[in-house]
């Protein structure tokens, strides 16, 4: 497999390995276990975008345990409240949206994760001996512990607010109509309101496509209420309730080179709420997957026209069920991708092309080479 020629950084310069970088925080809260997390859209098939950053979880986590003598785990947070359909009501000009969750039923959500994802995720497991967990938004969401982290955000969103939604300072709350069968709701949330709020209980007021103005309580224990967060407020409360639940674990967010910017905004939420520096989860941000202009891979705009697919890449790039082999060759294609990934700092903390994750993919194997 070929290996790249990778530049100096400031960050590749102060490391001698990649899982360096989470070193600070292992030491500082000695944890008796670490656990990293990793989310992804449950939007369709996924891109070697996502297997990349998956891989490379598994393959970080394997490293980590190695080094510090500390269990390890992998936990893929399936994001079944991506947007399925989205309409504009025409009386209003608002958009509507039902997410994949409501659109196609816990069954086939199911069965979505156990054809795309449990074949690479057991794979992977089986290969490097790290443990795995799913847990879907929609479970998730519905925990207690959820719950009564959201509620206690609430009375703190005038502060949190500005830094979940620095454009309008609206931070966007969706609790999708509960009448049977529907789960439309408002994309920006422009008439949802939380009507009163306590530690206990709060009691939102929102408008259906169909069904038109509905009110909805949400408590830790009844149930009632599906809680589709926006991203950046979703990973508040997310972060929150991981600090909270589990003493003893550091939770390592691992997500793709994209989300840096997104994170600094995510880290002002969560210190505005009133957690120290410290309290806050770990990071590692993967390599990012960009077209031969520099802009994230993207199958939705190359499936909808928008952009056309990159010199070098390949429609397996896009969906990976059209890999031409077995998946064990994948797997084994990709544990040697990330292996020199993660064999340089330079080599970790940088974006590929498409054209060069393609060639790294399929070259034949070579020796390693060490970075001029």
């Amino acid at each position: 497999m070929s290996t790249p020629v990778s530049p100096n950084t400031v960050l590749a310069n102060a490391l001698s390995h990649a899982q360096d970088v989470l070193t600070p925080r292992v030491r500082d809260t000695t944890p008796e276990r670490i656990v990293f997390v990793v989310g992804t859209q449950i939007n369709g098939a996924p891109h070697i975008g996502t297997s990349l950053v998956q891989s490379l979880a598994f393959a970080t986590a394997a490293r980590v345990r190695e080094k510090f003598g500390v269990p390890v785990e992998v936990r893929f947070a399936a994001l079944d409240n991506a947007p399925h359909t989205i309409v504009t009501d025409q009386s209003t000009g608002h958009l509507f949206m039902r997410t994949y969750a409501h659109a196609l039923g816990h069954q086939a959500i199911a069965q979505q994760i156990d054809t795309l994802y449990h074949p690479l995720f057991a794979a992977l497991s089986e290969r490097l001996a790290v443990p795995y967990a799913v847990e879907t938004y929609s479970e998730q969401q519905a925990t207690q512990h959820f719950r009564r982290t959201w509620l206690r955000v609430l009375p703190r969103m005038d502060a949190a607010r500005w830094w979940l939604a620095p454009s309008a300072g609206v931070a966007h709350l969706r609790v999708p109509c509960p009448s049977p069968g529907c789960g439309w709701s408002e994309k920006y949330a422009q008439r949802t309101r939380v009507r009163d709020s306590s530690r206990d209980h709060a009691t939102v007021t929102a408008e259906c496509l169909h069904h038109g103005t509905y009110e909805v309580t949400v408590a830790p224990d009844s149930g009632e209420g599906y809680l589709d967060l926006a991203t950046l407020y979703r990973n508040l409360v997310k972060e929150l309730s991981l600090g909270d639940k589990y003493s003893g674990t550091l939770h390592v967010m691992v997500k793709g080179g994209d989300w840096v910017f997104g994170s600094h905004l995510v880290d002002g939420a969560l210190q505005a709420v009133g957690l120290a520096p410290q309290q806050f989860p770990a990071r590692l941000f993967c390599p990012q997957v960009v077209t031969d202009t520099g802009a994230k891979l993207s199958k939705s705009l190359i499936r909808e026209g928008h952009a056309p697919l990159p010199d070098g890449a390949a429609p397996w790039m896009l969906d990976t069920r059209e890999w031409p082999g077995t998946v064990a060759d994948y797997v084994e294609r990709l544990l040697g991708m990330t292996e020199i990934v993660l064999s340089d700092p330079r080599h970790f903390f940088r974006s590929y092309s498409a054209g060069e994750v393609g060639r790294m993919m399929t070259a034949p194997t070579t020796r390693s080479l060490p970075t001029p």
